[in-house]
């Protein structure tokens, strides 16, 4: 059944956007399972925080296969939620966020996806990508945490990421993307990611 990934730079309001998400779905009682990446409490999420806080210097090769272990975890967990009738599987980031981050630091989306294409990753049904800029970027994550990590307090490099999720965009790689403005408040964009979901999948 349906497989809806929420996507976009850091402090883009993924997290918020998919919990508000679940709440619906629980509300309306749509059967639902959800995945996030990274998933910073198994060991392989966690090395990619190590790396992230600047205790373990990984090269863009290492760190593209580390991430896609990461979300590798989670596809098992998918493709049994996609068998089920009537049964909707959300994911907070997918392996479209592996592709992004490592290709503004080199490693190309061709290259990336021919590194994960023996893998098999299931294909989206709609990935909802919310557009913000860099600066808003690490305006949002500062005012959440209170320190950037090395990703966030680049906004040169966050604006090659932005160009590199709009070459996936363009081209609906790993499924089909529709933009969202990220930049509004949560309950406009909240509205916004259901009007789509509902008129894409009617439920």
């Amino acid at each position: 059944m349906p497989f809806i990934v929420i996507e976009g730079l850091d402090g883009s309001g993924g997290q918020t956007q998919t919990d508000l998400l679940k709440e619906v779905f629980k509300m309306n009682k749509v059967p639902f399972s959800f995945v996030k990446s990274p998933d910073y409490k198994h060991p392989i999420g966690n090395l990619f925080y190590e790396y992230l806080t600047g205790k373990v210097d990984l090269t863009t090769e290492q760190v593209f296969l580390l991430c896609a272990m990461d979300v590798l975890n989670s596809v098992p967990k998918i493709k049994k939620g996609l068998k089920e009738k009537n049964h909707f599987v959300i994911a907070d980031r997918y392996i479209t966020s592996t592709l992004a981050y490592n290709d503004a630091k080199g490693l190309s989306i061709s290259k990336g996806l021919k590194l994960i294409e023996p893998l098999e990753f299931p294909k989206a049904d709609l990935i909802i990508y919310l557009d913000i800029d860099p600066k808003t970027s690490m305006k949002r994550k500062m005012q959440e945490k209170g320190h950037l990590d090395i990703h966030e307090q680049d906004a040169e490099y966050l604006g090659k990421v932005k160009k590199s999720y709009y070459k996936q965009i363009d081209k609906d790689i790993m499924g089909k993307w529709i933009v969202v403005d990220g930049e509004k408040n949560i309950k406009d964009v909240s509205k916004e990611v259901m009007k789509l979901i509902r008129k894409h999948f009617r439920f």
